[in-house]
């Protein structure tokens, strides 16, 4: 493996790490920088796989709460409803993305895309974060199955690249009723079994096309992707209670004007 291969993926592992859990479209953003710095894996294998050191992250921050849900599982009435809230929401993705998997790697993972994407979710976050809702969910643990699995239905339309997992449950968290914090949260226990099930699932049907230089370039981007994130998932739920998601509704205005600017001059 040479340098230059090493350095693109810890560069990609960074930026994964940095934007899995903001509301601005990790695979998007990896889509676009792998674009322009000449990197490709795989089916897009290298995108998928290294979210697991994002997964890593958000386990060991939550390691606490996942253990008090566990214990809880039992016993706690409140804990065996926001389990199953979270399998309800995991649902929908997980069978859209097993059914439409070739499609959205062979046809939406393309920079154009990711940039129309970018620039309309921006607009959506711009009107949504100043929008007056009757905020009826204060406390994650309150998240009803139902409202679950319209939060599970909303996570559907990140399967389009630059829309943002993130971003999507977000909005649709705060469209049912949840306080953005209380939507933030519950997107990261979200991403747990998403993220964790798109990686098996990835792994399971692209590792015999993997090459060692393919393999090590996982590797790199996993450790990197871990260490960003860790940083990012401590912050972010405190940035949003004090500034609201306008700040990464023009991030990816900007990044996404930027990125069409670049796809029409450069292709």
């Amino acid at each position: 493996m040479n340098l230059a291969l090493a350095l693109k993926a810890a560069l990609l592992g960074f930026i994964e790490g940095l934007t899995e859990f903001l509301p601005v479209s990790s695979t998007g953003h990896l889509i676009l920088f792998g674009h322009y710095l000449g990197f490709s894996s795989p089916g897009h294998s290298f995108e998928v796989l290294i979210q697991l050191g994002a997964i890593l992250a958000i386990l060991s921050v939550y390691f606490g709460k996942l253990l008090a849900l566990a214990k809880g599982m039992v016993s706690d009435r409140r804990a065996q409803m926001f389990i199953l809230a979270i399998l309800v929401a995991f649902l929908p993705a997980m069978l859209i993305g097993a059914l439409a998997r070739d499609f959205i790697k062979t046809v939406l993972f393309n920079p154009f895309v990711v940039c129309i994407t970018l620039i309309s979710g921006g607009l959506v976050l711009l009107v949504v974060d100043e929008m007056a809702f009757a905020n009826k969910t204060r406390d994650v643990m309150d998240i009803t199955p139902r409202t679950a699995l319209g939060i599970g239905l909303f996570q559907c339309l990140a399967m389009v690249p630059g829309v943002s997992r993130s971003g999507a449950t977000i909005v649709g968290a705060m469209l049912m009723g949840a306080e953005k914090r209380v939507a933030a949260e519950f997107s990261f226990f979200l991403a747990m079994p998403t993220m964790a099930g798109a990686f098996a699932y990835d792994l399971y049907k692209s590792y015999r096309s993997l090459a060692f230089d393919d393999v090590a370039a996982v590797a790199i981007g996993f450790v990197v992707a871990f260490l960003a994130a860790l940083v990012v998932v401590r912050g972010f739920l405190g940035f949003v209670s004090r500034h609201g998601f306008t700040p990464f509704a023009w991030w990816r205005i900007i990044v996404g004007c930027f990125g069409l600017a670049a796809y029409f001059v450069y292709g």
